[in-house]
């Protein structure tokens, strides 16, 4: 069968269709920087790099894997070098920012790191759709130090915008910061989540609460009581049995 024509995105043994007129994305320790900007092929290639085999014990938790996204700065092969030495995993290096979600998906990182001089619109703009598709840390290193693009970038969700070029020393301390702050926002988050459904449930029971109280002539502890006594016989939460009662008033309500 004749092979399809257009560059390739590839992830191990997988092979993924990306668009004709994409740029490459750079993956790989073992290629330099400027054998990786001159491939031949326009396509993508995912390939994992090295961890430095003493950087980290063996008995220890797995490697934190790190996509990097490099966003004009040319600092990558600093960052991608002072990761490998300690012990991190770089899964791919991404050069155009339409790839940036489709990488996420596939090479699954633990932190996104994005080296730019000013974050671009593209750049930010798939930047957000990870953080409400697949939400990671995201660190962003740029020289731009003005408010507009940092307040664009913690819009998109970046978890950390260190201004003013990479220090090598630095990077680590920044990584946890954010690998931190990610999970503090995604904890708050899950909080209000929840506060907001348990508020919505409880709107929902006064409503069915209502409704047998004014249908049956239940006082308001015998309409919960018959609330509670619905959800145990069926082995569904009060919730769920206050909304079927809910719906079943509106289908039988006439119209208008």
């Amino acid at each position: 069968m004749a092979r399809p024509a257009g560059p390739v995105c590839q992830a191990g043994e997988r092979r993924h269709r990306v668009p004709a007129n994409g740029r490459k994305a750079r993956i790989g320790h073992s290629l330099g920087k400027h054998e990786a900007r001159n491939l031949p092929s326009p396509g993508v290639t995912h390939k994992a790099s090295n961890p430095n085999p003493h950087a980290r014990d063996a008995a220890a938790a797995p490697p934190l894997r790190v996509l990097l996204i490099d966003d004009g700065a040319h600092h990558i092969g600093l960052i991608r070098d002072e990761l490998s030495r300690q012990g991190y995993l770089v899964v791919g290096v991404v050069d155009t920012a339409l790839l940036i979600h489709d990488c996420v998906l596939r090479l699954q990182p633990d932190v996104v790191i994005v080296d730019s001089e000013s974050p671009s619109r593209d750049t930010l703009e798939n930047l957000g759709t990870v953080s409400s598709s697949c939400p990671r840390p995201v660190v962003v290193f740029s020289e731009d130090a003005g408010q507009v693009p940092m307040q664009q970038a913690l819009k998109a969700g970046v978890s950390a915008y260190v201004i003013a070029g990479l220090q090598p020393q630095r990077l680590l301390p920044v990584l946890q910061v954010a690998i931190a702050r990610f999970a503090q926002d995604r904890a708050l988050r899950g909080q209000l989540e929840s506060a907001q459904t348990q508020l919505s449930e409880r709107k929902l029971v006064e409503r069915a609460k209502g409704i047998l109280m004014q249908e049956i002539g239940l006082s308001e502890e015998q309409a919960f009581a018959h609330l509670r006594k619905l959800a145990m016989d069926r082995g569904q939460r009060l919730a769920q049995v206050a909304e079927r009662i809910v719906d079943a008033r509106s289908l039988l309500k006439p119209p208008g």
